[in-house]
C-alpha cells in the first residue's frame, strides 16, 4: 500500500505552484504543528501552578520589607536630619509602590491566552518593569536635586546617633535577604518582573552603604559627606535603572534575546532530514518565546516523516528552552542526488496521481520514460488523457533536454462489493482447479490460504497465498504471479478478480 507524499499533501491543504526545473522555484507549504501533551501535560500545569505561587509570595513578601524600611527610614530620617537617609526613605517608598507594582503585574502575567490577548499576559511583567525603571529615574534627580542645593546652601547641622546607622545596617540586611530570595524565584519562574525587582534591590545594598559611609564621614567632622554620599545614591539608582529599562525595552519591541536564534538554529541543524534552516523568528514575551521557523525538507517525503521531522526540531528546542508556541512552516525542495523515478513519483503525485512500474532509457540527449498510472475507472477517456497530458507538462518543465514519455493507463477501481460464500463442495471444487494451474507454473510452490467470494452478479473474487524461494528476485516473482493470474481467468471465466499474495517459502 502506497502512503500519500509530502508535494501531494501540500497541493490538498494549499494552493500550490507546481515545482519546475530540479532547482525551481518551490511553493511554502505550513504545518502548525504544536505540542502534543501526554503525560507530562498535568505534570507542566502543576509546574506552572506551583511557580504563580512562588511569584506571588516573594513579590508579596518584598512589599512588606518594603513598608518596613519606609516607615523606618523616614523616622530615622526626620529625627537627624540626614538627607542621605531622607532619601533612602524616598527611595525605599518608591521600592514600595514598584514592589506593589510587581505583585499586581505577577498575578496578572499568569493569566492565560484568550481571545482578545492571544500571546498571554506575560508582557504586564515587562509593563511593571518599566514602570519601576521610570520612578528609579524620578528618585535619582529627587535624590541629586536635593543633594546639589544642600552643598550650595551651605552647612546643615546632622545628628548622627547609633539607630541612624542602625536602619542602614538593617537595611542592607534586609535588601541582601530580599534581593537573594527575588532572584532565586525570578530564574526559577523566568519571571522578569521578579528579577527587576531584585536588581532593583541589589543596587539598594550598595547605595544604602554609600549612606552608611557619609554618615560616619560626617561624624568625623566631613559634613559635606552626606550630600555626596546622596550623590552617589542617585548614580547607582540611575545606573540600575538604565540596566533595567534596556532589557525591559527590548522585550517590549520583541527584540531576540542576544545567542537565542543561534542556539535554536544550531539545535535545529542536528535534527535528521532538516536539509536548511531558511527564516527563525524569535518572539521573547515574558518567561517564555514564540518560535516561528521555515525549513528545507527533501520533497520525496511522506507527510507522515516531515511531520515527525517537526516534532523532533519542537521537542528537542524544549529541552533548552521555555517555548510557548512553535510554528514551522516547512519548504519541499528538489534534490541533486534524485533519481529520475523518485522525480516522476512526486511529480505523479502532485496531480494526485499514482505512477508506477517506472523504466527510464538514457541516451546522450534524450530521456525515454515509460510508467503505469492508476485513474478512476469512472473517468470518460478524454478526461483520463486531460489529466494525463498534465501530467506529462509538468514531467517536461521537471527534465531538461529532450523528453519522450510514455504513459499506459490503468483503471482505479475504488467500488465496494457485496460478496457471499460459495457451497462448500463448489469451493473445494475451485480451490482444486487453481492448485492444479499453479502446479503447471514452474518455481510457484506452496499455494494456501485461498479465499473465494462471490459478488451479486455471480462474479468470483479470488485471494491467495504462494510462496518461493527466499533467493529469487522480485522482478521473476512479479513475473510468475501475473502468468498464474492469467492461467487462473483463463480456467475460470467467471473470475472477476485474483489477487495473489506472494511471500518467501516457509516464512
Amino acid at each position: 500500500m502506497y502512503g500519500f507524499k509530502y508535494e501531494q499533501y501540500k497541493q490538498v491543504i494549499v494552493a500550490f505552484a507546481l515545482p519546475g526545473n530540479l532547482q525551481g522555484n518551490m511553493q511554502v507549504a505550513t504545518f502548525n504543528i504544536k505540542p502534543i501533551y501526554t503525560g507530562k501535560y498535568n505534570g507542566h500545569i502543576k509546574r506552572g501552578m506551583e511557580n504563580s505561587l512562588k511569584k506571588q509570595q516573594v513579590a508579596l513578601s518584598s512589599v512588606a520589607a518594603s513598608l518596613m524600611l519606609t516607615v523606618m527610614k523616614l523616622v530615622v530620617g526626620i529625627m537627624t536630619r540626614s538627607i542621605g537617609i531622607i532619601s533612602e526613605a524616598a527611595h525605599s517608598a518608591l521600592d514600595l509602590g514598584a514592589a506593589g507594582l510587581t505583585l499586581f503585574a505577577v498575578r496578572m502575567s499568569d493569566k492565560p491566552a484568550d481571545k482578545k490577548h492571544h500571546y498571554g499576559h506575560a508582557k504586564v511583567e515587562s509593563v511593571s518593569a518599566l514602570i519601576e525603571t521610570a520612578l528609579l529615574v524620578v528618585t535619582s534627580a529627587g535624590i541629586i536635586y536635593a543633594a546639589i542645593n544642600r552643598l550650595i546652601g551651605g552647612k546643615t547641622e546632622i545628628e548622627i546617633t547609633w539607630y541612624a546607622l542602625a536602619i542602614m545596617v538593617i537595611s542592607i540586611v534586609v535588601d541582601f535577604s530580599r534581593s537573594r530570595a527575588l532572584k532565586k524565584v525570578a530564574i526559577e519562574t523566568k519571571s522578569q518582573a521578579l528579577e527587576a525587582d531584585a536588581l532593583h534591590f541589589s543596587s539598594d545594598i550598595l547605595s544604602s552603604a554609600v549612606v552608611l559611609v557619609g554618615l560616619i564621614f560626617v561624624s568625623m567632622g566631613v559634613a559635606w559627606a552626606d550630600a555626596v554620599a546622596g550623590i552617589a545614591v542617585a548614580i547607582l539608582v540611575a545606573f540600575a535603572a538604565f540596566k533595567l529599562g534596556k532589557k525591559t525595552i527590548d522585550i517590549l519591541i520583541d527584540a531576540a534575546p542576544e545567542g537565542l536564534s543561534e542556539r535554536i538554529e544550531e539545535i535545529t541543524m542536528t535534527i535528521s532530514g532538516v536539509i536548511a534552516i531558511d527564516k527563525l523568528r524569535v518572539k521573547p514575551t515574558g518567561p517564555q518565546i514564540f518560535v516561528e521557523m521555515v525549513v528545507s525538507v527533501n520533497r520525496t517525503l511522506s507527510v507522515e516523516k516531515v511531520q515527525q521531522i517537526c516534532r523532533n526540531i519542537e521537542q528537542k528546542v524544549r529541552e533548552d528552552f521555555p517555548v510557548a508556541d512553535f510554528t514551522i512552516n516547512t519548504k519541499p525542495v528538489a534534490l541533486n542526488n534524485e533519481t529520475i523515478a523518485e522525480r516522476v513519483h512526486v511529480i505523479g503525485l502532485n496531480h494526485n496521481i499514482h505512477a508506477h512500474n517506472i523504466s527510464t532509457n538514457l541516451t546522450d540527449k534524450h530521456k525515454h520514460i515509460t510508467f503505469d498510472v492508476e485513474i478512476d475507472q469512472q473517468l470518460t477517456i478524454k478526461q483520463a488523457h486531460d489529466t494525463v497530458n498534465a501530467l506529462e507538462e509538468e514531467l517536461r518543465s521537471e527534465f531538461d533536454g529532450e523528453l519522450d514519455i510514455c504513459i499506459h493507463i490503468d483503471p482505479l477501481r475504488n467500488e465496494e462489493h457485496y460478496t457471499s460464500s460459495l457451497s462448500a463442495a463448489d469451493e473445494q471444487r475451485l480451490r482444486d482447479i487453481i492448485v492444479s494451474v499453479a502446479q503447471h507454473i514452474e518455481n510457484v510452490q506452496d499455494v494456501h490460504n485461498i479465499q473465494i467470494r462471490k459478488t451479486e452478479t455471480e462474479k468470483l473474487f479470488i485471494t491467495l497465498h504462494c510462496s518461493f524461494n527466499e533467493e529469487v528476485l522480485l522482478e521473476e516473482v512479479h513475473s510468475l504471479t501475473s502468468r498464474l493470474e492469467g492461467a487462473i481467468y483463463q480456467s475460470l471465466p467467471d473470475a472477476y478478480r485474483v489477487i495473489i499474495h506472494a511471500e518467501p517459502l516457509f516464512a
